[in-house]
């Protein structure tokens, strides 16, 4: 039997797959990718953060803004655990395996741009073993690594149901136990993964010296808690309804039903509905009470085209607004508006998540201060790019030798 007739036989059953050598040239691409940022990780373990944009102004730059970015798109994860296995939404079976692949390359990824950011890595181990109690992101740092090692436990399942793997008697039953429990770990997932969204929202909305990001609250949750929790739900779901379409797109392949993409979008909607309102109230507060407080207006937290209010008009109009008309009315039966009002939305918390990380830090709030401006140099792009490359070459593994999509071979039927 020849290598490639032996690698069909790892293949889901009844599906259809490219050929051996397209799959190879496609992986050597995003191994050349992942391995340019692998050197400029190296370079940064070597040589510090002084080789990248970051100074003593901004400790947090384009890192953290991907780090956020992809946290909050990998919300689909526990978001649609928790509909599918405790609130029995059945339907959502038919792609719940893409949003655990998705939550762990997120999650596994921003566990690799944090071990970057630290700066010094052989020192991570700290933030465990001698924790500041009174940070944010003491919980955050706790929540996040559990919540990875949940998302290992429901993606080892995927895993052992592989054709050839699923042979072992031992390994067979295992997969199926596991199936058995899951509904404990999406309520755990769903747990952990809601308080550290939340907490990355209040680290900022506590940063009484940094108003752009400063909220009042309730209890002792900033405002930012909440709509962190919000957004992240809200977007979840689209990002999973945009990788399925661009994974339809690319293998030409159906592999579900547009009707569980139209729900996917429209459980993203209503939430983003929800979220919307609720950022428009903390707005109209931020600008009338926050800011005065603070001895500032509106007008001073914007800045020339990088720090322009574009970017506010952006996040809380085409990026809300819109996609919430696209999701939530007869539109998203159209192919066209229903991604473009996903695409938007994530493109809505993703500039959300720059302008607290680096335009709050750039404003001036002190006398002789001016704004700053922050430029990430190739290290930081290069490192991103090499996350992006590795989150593709899992997926794209997994979609060719697992059984990820259960109606992949009755709509592909000829």
């Amino acid at each position: 039997m020849s290598i490639i007739e032996s690698e069909k036989n790892w293949y889901p059953e009844g599906v259809e797959r490219c050929s051996l050598g397209k799959f190879l040239k496609w992986l050597a691409f995003l191994g050349i990718v992942a391995g340019y940022g692998f050197v400029a990780m190296i370079v940064c373990f070597v040589y510090g953060l002084g080789v990248t944009g970051l100074d003593n102004y901004f400790g947090f730059g384009l890192w953290i803004t991907f780090d956020l970015a992809v946290i909050a798109l990998g919300a689909g994860a526990f978001f649609t655990g928790l509909l599918r296995y405790i609130i029995r939404i059945d339907e959502l079976k038919n792609i719940i395996n893409l949003t655990v692949i998705k939550g762990f390359i997120c999650y596994s990824g921003a566990m690799l741009i944090l071990s970057l950011d630290v700066g010094q890595p052989i020192r991570s181990w700290f933030g465990y073993w001698h924790p500041n109690v009174h940070s944010m992101l003491t919980e955050v740092i706790f929540c996040i690594t559990c919540y990875l090692l949940v998302l290992i436990i429901e993606y080892v399942p995927l895993i052992l149901e592989q054709k050839q793997i699923n042979k072992i008697p031992y390994l067979h039953n295992l997969a199926h136990q596991m199936h058995v429990v899951m509904p404990l770990f999406a309520g755990i997932g769903a747990f952990l993964s809601t308080f550290h969204q939340g907490s990355l929202g209040g680290m900022y909305g506590v940063m009484f010296a940094r108003p752009y990001a400063f909220r009042d609250g309730f209890f002792i949750w900033p405002w930012t808690f909440f709509l962190f929790v919000l957004s992240a739900i809200a977007t979840g779901p689209c990002m999973t309804v945009l990788i399925c379409g661009f994974m339809e797109k690319v293998t030409g392949r159906k592999l579900t039903t547009y009707r569980i993409k139209s729900l996917m979008c429209k459980i993203g909607g209503t939430m983003l509905l929800i979220y919307t309102v609720f950022k428009y109230l903390d707005t109209w507060a931020w600008i009338n009470n926050v800011l005065p407080r603070a001895g500032m207006t509106f007008d001073q937290m914007f800045y020339g085209l990088v720090y322009g209010r574009w970017l506010f008009v952006c996040e809380l109009v085409l990026c809300l607004l819109v996609p919430v008309v696209f999701l939530l009315t007869p539109l998203r039966k159209k192919p066209v508006f229903m991604y473009s009002g996903a695409i938007l939305a994530c493109a809505g918390v993703v500039i959300n998540r720059y302008v607290f990380t680096v335009q709050a830090l750039a404003i001036p709030v002190l006398p002789f201060t001016k704004w700053e401006i922050y430029t990430p140099n190739w290290a930081e792009w290069a490192t991103s790019l090499m996350v992006i490359a590795y989150g593709f070459i899992i997926m794209s593994l997994s979609y060719r030798y697992l059984p990820i999509f259960p109606q992949e071979v009755g709509l592909n039927k000829k």
